[in-house]
């Protein structure tokens, strides 16, 4: 008597039915973990409270103070610049390190741990470190990184960029190697220069890599907060004639905390409201930088 074989459709269906089961804790563990307090805080965004169960609703009062914040608007105008010139040096400093050591250059493997141990260390410790390389350097001239906005500037980005590259460089590195080596061969029996091979033939290879590259530089310059808490807490300070501060290192992030623990009881609903749009800010940047990029990527 000859064993039938079980129809592929009847072993498919209890993995089918059991599969929910698996997918269950995952499922729970991402709506009690995200989307829930997600909806909590857009919801908040609306309300002024101390306590989550005080919160009295006031419309679109938050938002509209938001709008009329020049600290906040200030903030955003200088972590937009921020992030933009971070993106750029990060990614081509990134890309020629990882160009170099692709290269079969002796104690390519030692060059690439060194170049990636920065990025093991916490932002908090980072910037504290820093803090005191920059007061050893600048105290030579008689300044700090505290009373010099455009030193605080340019020291956030030496910081980031110092962390941040040898992450990025391993990308980079992963793009290189996938490039095929039949194109290269083409491009040297067609006498193509190395300017030429590169522009040509590695970096539209490579696009893959500057999406995921650009998108983590781009999002990450606009999040960066515990680098900038440490090295300047938003320093140094501008007072006005009616007694406020603008702090002329600030950014997004470290504006919102700030708000949140401000005085007040309006100030938590506030600073959830200024959250939300940056939110809505981050997102709507990431999204509208990889549809960019993903367009120029070579299916190969």
């Amino acid at each position: 008597m000859k064993n039938r074989r079980r129809p592929q459709n009847a072993l498919q269906r209890p993995m089918v039915r059991w599969s929910w089961f698996f997918l269950l804790p995952m499922v729970s563990a991402f709506a009690i973990g995200f989307v829930w307090p997600f909806l909590q805080g857009i919801y908040l965004s609306f309300c002024e409270f101390r306590l989550i169960s005080d919160a009295k609703w006031v419309g679109l009062k938050n938002y509209i103070n938001v709008f009329q914040d020049t600290n906040f608007m200030r903030s955003f105008g200088y972590t937009a610049v921020f992030a933009v010139v971070s993106l750029a040096i990060i990614n081509v400093l990134a890309f020629m390190v990882a160009y170099v050591l692709t290269l079969e250059i002796k104690g390519s493997n030692i060059f690439r741990t060194v170049f990636f141990m920065p990025n093991l260390i916490g932002g908090i410790v980072l910037g504290y470190i820093w803090s005191m390389i920059f007061d050893g350097i600048l105290s030579q001239f008689d300044t700090s990184i505290l009373q010099e906005s455009t030193w605080g500037f340019w020291g956030l980005i030496i910081l980031l960029c110092w962390q941040q590259i040898g992450y990025m460089m391993i990308i980079y590195i992963a793009g290189l190697q996938s490039v095929p080596g039949d194109m290269l061969e083409a491009a040297k029996i067609d006498g193509a220069s190395g300017a030429q091979t590169l522009f040509r033939v590695i970096i539209p290879n490579v696009m893959p890599s500057i999406t995921i590259c650009t998108f983590l530089s781009l999002t990450n310059g606009f999040k960066l907060f515990d680098q900038n808490l440490a090295l300047t807490g938003g320093q140094p300070f501008i007072i006005q004639p009616d007694g406020s501060a603008i702090k002329t290192t600030e950014m997004l992030a470290l504006n919102i905390y700030s708000t949140f623990y401000g005085q007040g009881a309006s100030a938590p609903g506030y600073a959830q409201a200024k959250a939300v749009i940056f939110f809505i800010l981050v997102a709507a940047l990431g999204l509208l930088q990889l549809s960019f990029t993903r367009k120029r990527e070579v299916q190969q």
